[in-house]
């Protein structure tokens, strides 16, 4: 179990790597902000989608296993979705506060990834074994925020390709994470 812990963790900083490699050897392409805004805020996506399979996998396969491996993930998630918000914040909004609060509020698709982050917050804080045993029931209701999570990440993602009219891969996305949310209503779980 371990081992394969370890495994995952080392094959979920391969995008982050991917990054640093690309930076170094000054392959980012002519936009290298877009670039790895883009890739973190996927790879943040990618994760969010990894966490929410956990559940499902442990109800399809009968295995405890993905339940382990689910805080590991979530935090993954976050990571990206922080590295995410800095680079917006360092070098898209040159940490002008100002410039990211009229941001936040002006473009739904900034506001719906702003909230996401910030909804990331007390479960990345909470995610360790202290707060499971110290929040007790309050920990799992906590942590159901990850569906408002879902939506929010949803929800800025396709407002943000709106505006490029490009809904493919969003769409994507979204049917994925409607499935795994479906996977979790008490009628379905029944029949998996």
């Amino acid at each position: 179990m371990k081992s394969l812990k370890s495994i995952l963790f080392l094959i979920s900083l391969i995008p982050l790597g991917r990054l640093v490699w690309l930076g170094y050897s000054d392959d980012l392409g002519a936009n290298p902000i877009e670039l790895i805004t883009r890739s973190t805020g996927t790879w943040a996506l990618v994760f969010l989608c990894i966490t929410l399979a956990m559940t499902p996998l442990r109800l399809i396969t009968g295995s405890a296993v993905w339940i382990k491996m689910r805080r590991m993930f979530g935090l993954f998630c976050f990571f990206y979705a922080s590295i995410h918000f800095a680079i917006w914040l360092l070098l898209d909004q040159s940490l002008d506060l100002q410039a990211m609060i009229h941001d936040v509020l002006k473009r739904p698709f900034i506001t719906m990834g702003f909230l996401s982050l910030v909804f990331l917050i007390p479960l990345a804080v909470t995610s360790n074994t202290w707060s499971v045993k110290k929040l007790g029931r309050r920990w799992s209701l906590l942590h159901k925020f990850i569906y408002v999570i879902a939506l929010t990440v949803i929800a800025h993602y396709w407002w943000h390709k709106a505006g490029k009219n490009d809904l493919q891969t969003v769409s994507i996305y979204a049917a994925v994470m409607t499935l795994l949310l479906i996977m979790r209503l008490p009628y379905i779980k029944k029949k998996i």
